[in-house]
């Protein structure tokens, strides 16, 4: 039984968890999460033993001076907890952490100990893979659930996915088997600016969390960096005719694909959103990412070799497990 020593009771809580690794394309999910507790100044209550879950020659640890004494940070998963104030509080219950090396299902039912412990109501996973999306246009953000009943009511796709999965697909079928009501949030990052930061794609996932939970995220300075992180790319692929001209075909396919959602209930959506920011004072959601033009510290294309095309492998379908199920 897991005892947890100065937790208040929660209102309403929400689990929302995400794990750098394999799951995590650009970073945009493990910075989500990040961006929630800084936002909101969490409390970190809880961290899951590092021997039990990781292999250190994979995630090492670190050494860091602390007023001149020598210290160790060790790889592990923590959890704190956030306030939303306003009319209606609730609280969230924030899980950040690596992908764990070995006993999965133990560190599954470790986490699902502390839901549990805790009256957690929903537990959301935020993931995001890589796939063939252009960076000019909205991140596409899939949310998926084996819950039938929790498909229907929420909006989300009931996964179907067979094959390899990560953290978040099992902890996801562990929240399941648990009767605990589960969601994963994926955000597709362009595979040929795949290395992180991506804002843009962590700002698509917080605008997705917003409307799942009905909550309002402060945005902070991430909206401008998701505006910096555009520029920076368009600005490298004015300056690669290859890259430009294969963001074009990208381009060409998504707006194929998307017209007849480009009206009714998308539009719909959107400017609900606008409005709800309009009204707290923040302005709308815009997308965006920060990146320097000269791509030194920002974004850079991905390619297979010297002086090679982009790669573009089959359209990805993301899941649950955010894996794609196309055929390689």
């Amino acid at each position: 039984m897991i005892e947890l020593e100065g937790v208040p009771e929660l209102i309403d809580p929400v689990m929302v968890a995400a794990f750098e690794g394999w799951n995590d394309a650009g970073d945009a999910a493990s910075t989500a999460v990040a961006h929630l507790d800084r936002e909101w100044k969490g409390e970190v209550f809880a961290a899951l033993d590092a021997e039990d879950y990781y292999d250190f020659q994979v995630n090492r640890p670190t050494v860091f001076m602390d007023g001149g004494v020598r210290k160790v940070t060790w790889p592990t998963t923590r959890l704190s907890v956030v306030r939303i104030g306003g009319d209606k509080p609730r609280d969230l219950v924030l899980v950040r952490g690596i992908e764990p090396s070995m006993r999965w299902r133990s560190f599954c039912n470790e986490l699902l100990g502390f839901a549990h412990e805790l009256g957690v109501e929903m537990v959301v996973v935020l993931g995001a893979l890589l796939g063939d999306t252009p960076h000019t246009r909205p991140v596409p953000v899939s949310g998926t659930t084996s819950d039938p009943d929790l498909a229907r009511r929420m909006d989300l796709e009931e996964t179907r996915y067979e094959g390899p999965t990560g953290i978040v697909g099992i902890l996801q079928e562990a929240c399941t088997h648990a009767g605990v009501p589960a969601v994963s949030l994926w955000a597709a990052v362009p595979h040929y600016v795949s290395q992180p930061p991506n804002p843009k794609a962590t700002l698509a996932l917080l605008n997705r969390l917003e409307d799942l939970i009905d909550v309002r995220v402060p945005l902070g300075e991430l909206s401008e960096d998701a505006r910096a992180w555009q520029v920076g790319v368009d600005q490298l692929a004015a300056e690669d005719s290859e890259v430009a001209e294969y963001v074009q075909s990208l381009e060409e396919a998504r707006d194929t694909a998307e017209l007849p959602e480009a009206s009714g209930e998308a539009i719909a959506r959107e400017f609900e959103r606008y409005l709800r920011r309009r009204d707290g004072g923040s302005g709308p959601p815009q997308p965006g990412g920060h990146a320097t033009a000269d791509g030194a510290d920002g974004p850079s294309f991905r390619r297979e070799g010297p002086g090679s095309r982009p790669r573009s492998p089959n359209p990805p379908k993301p899941d649950a497990d955010g894996e794609d199920s196309s055929e390689d």
